[in-house]
């Protein structure tokens, strides 16, 4: 039986969906107006509902493309300086090993600084801390490329200081698109601005070894100063504020420090009173969000996917040039593009099929609803909060991108091991890459959904724990596949995930439940005087 079968019969409608009956004896003049009133009053069509958001479509896209653009350079700052770590090692007369622990280092300010970055957006708004970010991204990168190469300190300080400015810019895209989408739209919305997130760490090998074998090593940084300054002037005149606890659906001004420069993004704004305004809300826990046994379920499979996915792209050159001498650096550095194209593609159609899988269990629940009258439940609410089972409406396909990504992870280690022509495992990087952003894509909106007042913070999350994974997959990979070979150690990899698949199933059957015990415990809190909630 499936969720939408298992809507509560005991589910009341509002007080103005039952029938109002006027008494039939008349009274006295006074008497038959007041009911004259009340029977007006209560056939009176309802209000017609606020929309999600006021903005128009063109404008939605291009608020996500913009923020996809800043999530880019979370992975692209990472991936980028990986081709030059070789010259850097010699520039500065160190190791190459203490080079690598600058990753290291960047990786671990990776996963936390967006439990700040994020958890203050959801206080004071998306828009300064875009800029923000972007700002001490660009000041960090212009240190870089001025670092002295005597001073290894500094190069380590800066590359922290760079993943603090870079990294959070993930959880504050995810955050805007929960504030402008509605539950309908926001696969296809995830799914274009997942691009920047997902592809990032296979262009920016590419891009970083050109730099680096044209320009030098420090052109790499000079770039990124560059294309995070464009990014942030872009914002400071055409982004507007967001965040639905500041400008509510967008139809609210924001205070004038919040307004763009050129305020042409959402014209709907309407002059309000100061009572009018959404409540602000105090600074929340955002490893409270962990206590949920849903998202730290969901959690800790998608970071388990990432992790496998981490452990394919960190080895693709240590494993494609021992395997196939022939290619130099460039071509090398090229076939990070394969796997890249198949998230470019895969990002965009998932996220249409999310939106239609969605409509799709909206319509079979009308269906029901009007099918049968014993549910007491009006069409129009199928959608709310209650009623509708939205962990099943996004991980319904989930097992089968999981199966692709399995199957493609298994093919191509053996293809790789076996040395099969290089269209083989390119090939598979295609369905590796499609398959994964599928998985990334239905979690990230699920999990944006199951907490959409927080959808920066439960980003920043999601963040910490698959960057945890992922960097413990790569401290680790080299040493598997020199135990069991490249092809039982995606085996091994691919079977762990098989392993923890039933946590789709337990997501669909006991989500609603977990998610009505939350509802009744807010429910239960609001219901209490100011005084005791105090």
């Amino acid at each position: 039986m499936t969720p939408e079968k298992k809507l509560s019969s005991t589910t009341n409608l509002d007080d103005n969906a039952t029938a109002y009956e006027v008494p039939a004896s008349t009274g006295s003049p006074i008497e038959q107006k007041e009911r004259d009133i009340n029977e007006k009053a209560v056939n009176a069509p309802e209000p017609p509902s606020k929309p999600y958001s006021v903005y128009t479509s063109r404008e939605k896209w291009f608020i996500v493309a913009v923020a996809g653009f800043a999530a880019l350079f979370s992975p692209l700052t990472a991936n980028i300086y990986f081709p030059a770590i070789p010259t850097i090692a010699a520039a500065f007369h160190e190791s190459v090993e203490l080079i690598n622990l600058t990753v290291t280092v960047y990786m671990v300010v990776q996963g936390i600084s967006p439990m700040f970055w994020g958890t203050l957006s959801d206080r004071w708004g998306r828009r300064p801390m875009f800029i923000g970010c972007m700002v001490v991204l660009s000041v960090a990168c212009v240190g870089l490329a001025l670092v002295p190469t005597n001073a290894y300190w500094l190069l380590m300080l800066l590359r922290c200081l760079q993943a603090a400015g870079s990294a959070s810019t993930v959880a504050l895209g995810a955050g805007v698109i929960a504030d402008i989408a509605a539950p309908s739209e926001r696969g296809s919305f995830f799914g274009m601005w997942n691009i920047g997130p997902m592809v990032g760490p296979c262009v920016g090998p590419v891009l970083g070894g050109v730099l680096a074998d044209r320009l030098g090593w420090r052109s790499i940084f000079w770039f990124l100063c560059i294309a995070a300054g464009v990014c942030a002037v872009i914002m400071v005149l055409l982004l507007p504020e967001t965040l639905r606890a500041m400008v509510g659906n967008g139809s609210i001004p924001p205070p004038k420090g919040y307004m763009p420069l050129i305020p042409v993004i959402g014209r709907r704004w309407q002059s309000v009173e100061a009572s009018d305004r959404p409540p602000r809300r105090g600074f929340a826990n955002p490893f409270v969000l962990f206590t949920y046994p849903d998202v730290s379920l969901l959690l800790f499979f998608n970071a388990l996917v990432y992790s496998v996915f981490y452990g394919v792209t960190a080895t693709i050159s240590t494993l494609f040039q021992p395997t196939y001498p022939y290619l130099t650096e460039t071509d090398t550095g090229l076939c990070f593009l394969a796997i890249g194209g198949g998230m470019l593609v895969g990002g965009v159609i998932t996220g249409e099929i999310l939106d239609r899988e969605y409509q799709r269990v909206k319509r079979r629940l009308i269906d029901q609803v009007q099918s049968d009258p014993e549910l007491k439940i009006r069409p129009e609410d199928v959608t709310k909060e209650e009623h509708f089972p939205i962990e099943y409406a996004r991980l319904r396909l989930m097992p089968a991108f999981l199966v692709m990504f399995v199957a493609g992870c298994i093919g191509y280690g053996w293809c790789l091991q076996a040395g099969v022509n290089i269209a083989g495992p390119l090939i598979l990087q295609i369905i590796i890459g499609w398959s994964c952003v599928s998985i990334m894509n239905g979690a990230q909106t699920l999990l944006v959904d199951l907490a959409p007042t927080h959808g920066s913070a439960i980003t920043a999350c999601n963040n910490l724990i698959r960057c945890s994974l992922g960097a413990a997959c790569v401290s680790v990979i080299d040493l598997i596949l020199k135990a069991l070979g490249t092809g039982w150690t995606y085996v091994l990899l691919s079977g762990i995930c098989v392993i923890f698949s039933p946590t789709y199933w337990v997501l669909i059957r006991y989500g609603p439940v977990w998610r009505a015990k939350r509802r009744a415990k807010r429910q239960a809190a609001a219901a209490q005087p100011s005084h005791e909630r105090k």
